[in-house]
């Protein structure tokens, strides 16, 4: 189950436990499917592999800027779950490193996603972009602060520096057929940078 997609039923009330099951078996399907085909997947075919009937899909999802909302929104609030899991299992300064990893594989890999739901924006939520970023924000933030006070990261870091050195790597290697394992080394480069001593953070 993806954590936090709770919309609820069209008219406001919470959904039946059947309607929940089908709301989240497309959205389950669909984010299989754009991880595989890219925005232009087949909203058949996600109806198909999620078990309903294609008058259930657009009952959930009137349109596919919908569909790819509720995607994209998923894939966000999993990165930001990855961040509270990895604070409670690995020490800060690592916990810091193995999520920026994952924020640029995200980065890399949902580049047509974003750019989708960009170009699509006047049927949709103009809102999305915004708050997906303050959620990745604040789930570094927590992180960061975590790495500061452990000593693993210099003072004068912010995340929003972090961030950005992402989003350059994620650019540098769009459009690569390896770009995920390159933008990956090219982070484990950047962020020895960050190491306020000898040795390296990750």
């Amino acid at each position: 189950m993806l954590e936090g997609n709770t919309a609820p039923a069209p008219s406001g009330r919470p959904m039946r436990a059947d309607a929940r099951r089908n709301y989240e078996r497309i959205l389950a399907a669909a984010t299989e499917a754009v991880a595989r085909h890219g925005a232009e997947a087949s909203l058949e075919e996600i109806a198909r592999q999620a078990g309903v009937g294609s008058a259930t899909l657009h009952r959930h999802f009137p349109s596919r800027q919908a569909l790819l909302e509720a995607v994209f929104r998923g894939k966000v609030e999993a990165l930001c779950a990855s961040a509270r899991d990895l604070a409670a299992t690995q020490d800060p300064g690592r916990a810091l490193g193995a999520w920026l990893r994952a924020v640029v594989t995200h980065a890399v890999r949902n580049r047509g996603l974003a750019a989708s739901l960009v170009h699509g924006a006047s049927g949709g939520d103009p809102a999305l972009g915004a708050t997906c970023h303050t959620m990745i924000l604040n789930a570094g933030e927590e992180l960061l602060a975590q790495a500061r006070r452990a000593g693993a990261v210099r003072s004068d870091v912010s995340i929003a520096d972090l961030l950005t050195l992402v989003s350059a790597i994620s650019q540098t290697t769009e459009g690569d057929p390896g770009g995920a394992v390159r933008a990956g080394r090219l982070l484990d480069l950047a962020l020895n940078g960050v190491h306020p001593g000898p040795g390296t953070m990750i």
